[in-house]
């Protein structure tokens, strides 16, 4: 589903996303409209602006959260200001882009997006690293948890460092449902239910580091 207040672009994207062999179910313009669709029409990726006629962006992140099954949100916006980032992220976005991004780019972003995979434009990932280290840094937060394997901590480092599976894969010299079944017991183990909330964990411990 593909939510943008500017018709030429919404309908390029829509286009786009189409030729590359997605099924677009829905298009808007309105944030309360995109809430309402999507409830019937239940998209599994949401291409959403920030800058919307009646609702912000971000605002409709958090509305379509309560969907059920919540689709996954890729932000896609002119706005590359850390404020805009931080703030569609906590809201619930998978991933962020900024509209300059390619052609090949913002598909992959939507493919890796539909898998589970947080998605940011390059240097914009950072902000949401330090972010998160901030937050993790507060008195209180919690530095237990289960344990992991070597193999496990090491997947889980790789993910956190924002690599798709094929390339952790690549990377470890193992096949790709290897490493998929690693993320899922990892996601087991520590009760989480997708693999942002996996990255996040990650960070919170520092393993994107090193």
């Amino acid at each position: 589903m593909v939510v943008d207040d500017h018709p030429m672009w919404r309908d390029a994207v829509a286009r786009d996303l189409g030729e590359a062999g997605h099924e677009v179910v829905a298009t808007t313009g309105e944030g309360r409209q995109a809430l309402r669709v999507a409830a019937a029409v239940r998209p599994d990726v949401v291409v959403l602006d920030l800058r919307l006629p009646d609702l912000p962006g971000a605002e409709v992140a958090r509305g379509l959260a309560t969907c059920a099954p919540p689709p996954r949100v890729l932000v896609l916006s002119a706005s590359g200001e850390q404020e805009d980032v931080l703030e569609a992220v906590k809201a619930g976005a998978s991933g962020y882009l900024v509209k300059s991004a390619s052609r090949q780019d913002f598909l992959e972003a939507v493919a890796r997006t539909a898998e589970g995979e947080p998605v940011f434009t390059p240097g914009l990932a950072g902000l949401v690293l330090g972010e998160y280290r901030r937050l993790a840094a507060r008195p209180g937060a919690d530095d237990g948890g289960p344990r992991l394997t070597e193999r496990e901590t090491e997947v889980l480092r790789l993910v956190a460092k924002g690599l798709s599976y094929k390339q952790i894969a690549e990377r470890l010299v193992l096949s790709h449902r290897t490493v998929q079944n690693h993320v899922q017991n990892t996601l087991s183990k520590l009760q989480l239910h997708n693999r942002v909330e996996l990255v996040r964990y990650a960070i919170e411990r520092g393993l994107d580091e090193g």
